[in-house]
This record gives C-alpha cells, structure tokens and sequence, in this order.
C-alpha cells in the first residue's frame, strides 16, 4: 500500500500549505513535484478557498501538484458554494447562492482576488466543478466531512463517481432535490438545530442556530460534547437537554472516526 498524506481546510492560506507540503517532504523541481518516497501521494480534501488571502496560490499549487500526477482531489462545501455563488440559473438568471450579505463575507477574501465572470474566475469555477465529492480506492476513502453509507450510495446511484454534471450542479443548489441533501450530508456533515433562543457566532461573522455534530461521539451528553463547528464552546455552557441523534452515523470504523474530528475524513 501506498504512502498517503491527507491535507484537508487548506482556506486561502499558502504559508501553512508550503510549510505542511515541506514538511512531509514534497519538493518543487524542473519537472515538477517529487518525494523521496516514489509512490507517495497526496489527497486534498477540499475547502481550498475562502478566509485566507492567498486563494489563487493555493488553487495553483493544489492543481500544478495534481497535473504532476502527484495529488488527487475532492470538493469540499466551499467549493460548492462557490460554484453557485458564480453560477447562473439557465432559466431566472440569478446566481444559485444569493449574493447577500452573509455569503459576500463569507466569500469575501477569494472576490478580492478573483472577481465574478473574469476568465481566470471563470475557468477555476470549470476546474471546481470537475472535482468529485468522494474519493475511493482499494485501500480508502475520502470525503469532506462524512461518509454516511446510504448517502453515498444514493449518491453513487445519482452521479456515478462523484463528479457532478451541470444539470446536476443547480439541483444542488435547490433543497428541494435530494441531491442537495446528500451533498449537505457529505461535505458539511449532520447538524441539528440549538433549542430555540440560542445562537452563536461562527468562523465567519455569521449568527447560526444549527450545529454541526460529531456523530462518532456516542456518549455526548451536553451541546459541548456534541458540536463541532462552535469556535467558542462556552458559548454553548447554558443549554440545557440533548436532543440530537447520532444513531444513523455509528456505522463507520474508528480510523474514520478520529480521521473526520479534524474536518474532513478519511477511511
């Protein structure tokens, strides 16, 4: 079995990704990436974008390492959200993501490099878009955030090996498709919505009411224990009760299971 380094959330931040790239040993030359390990390879797991300033060079390293022959990607929900931000839809011409004011700072630090319908924004979208939303080998699989078996299979069942087609892209963006719930499900995993009256802020400035949940923690007993997307989790310290259900995602091995704890998963 081949050597595999797994490198999820990289964010628009192209220090951390020369820094990590270093460190496991991957070396630009003439004709491209090497490792002292011949059959060494890397998986990205997605969220290449967004937050950090530095999109456009982590994009291009991310894809001069995969035309190397040495990388393999998927999408992570930031990409997603992209592709509709910059997306129209065929019949009301409006963006599939709503430009507002939630996901204009969400989307912020990538806009100011690498503005709506330019023909270098334009042709990274086309890339974005050929990216699978799973990964599978004989000797693992990858997604963003869970592998949640009927997901999957239904997903298989949709589009095939991952990869989604145009007609399909916009249905994602409509949650009154299923293809939309599976890939809710696949890149940013179960969340559950606080008892009514609670809040808290998240990475991005954004006032959100759901949680994402760590399905592999079983023995949860407090919003604490549970979320997973909650930067400060005392913010959560007063909420009383449990009212989530992890049951559907006990299904998985414990490799995954530590592998997902740092957003984004691998089996």
């Amino acid at each position: 079995m081949e050597t595999v380094d797994i490198i999820p959330d990289i964010h628009g931040q192209i220090t951390k990704l020369r820094s990590a790239l270093d460190t496991l040993g991957w070396r630009r030359g003439s004709s491209g990436w090497v490792h002292p390990e011949p059959n060494r390879r890397i998986v990205f797991l997605g969220d290449f974008i967004d937050r950090g300033p530095e999109n456009r060079s982590v994009i291009q390293v991310v894809r001069d390492l995969i035309d190397s022959g040495k990388a393999s990607a998927i999408m992570g929900n930031h990409e997603l959200y992209a592709l509709h931000f910059h997306m129209l839809h065929p019949e009301t011409g409006r963006p599939l993501r709503a430009h507002s004011e939630k996901n204009l700072r969400q989307h912020q630090s990538f806009l100011a490099e690498l503005q709506v319908g330019t023909r270098e924004t334009n042709e990274i979208m086309s890339w974005m878009s050929s990216l699978p939303l799973i990964l599978e080998t004989d000797d693992f699989r990858a997604v963003h955030a869970c592998w949640i078996d009927h997901s999957i299979d239904r997903l298989r069942l949709l589009a095939g090996s991952g990869v989604l087609s145009e007609e399909q892209l916009i249905r994602v963006a409509d949650p009154a498709y299923e293809l939309f719930h599976l890939a809710e499900e696949i890149t940013k995993g179960p969340e559950h919505r606080l008892p009514d009256g609670y809040s808290f802020t998240d990475k991005d400035g954004t006032c959100r009411d759901q949680v994402r949940l760590k399905w592999w923690n079983a023995g949860a007993q407090t919003w604490r224990d549970i979320a997973i997307s909650v930067p400060v989790l005392d913010d959560l310290r007063h909420i009383a009760g449990s009212q989530w259900s992890t049951r559907k995602y006990m299904n998985m091995d414990p490799l995954y299971a530590e592998q997902t704890s740092t957003h984004g998963a691998v089996a």
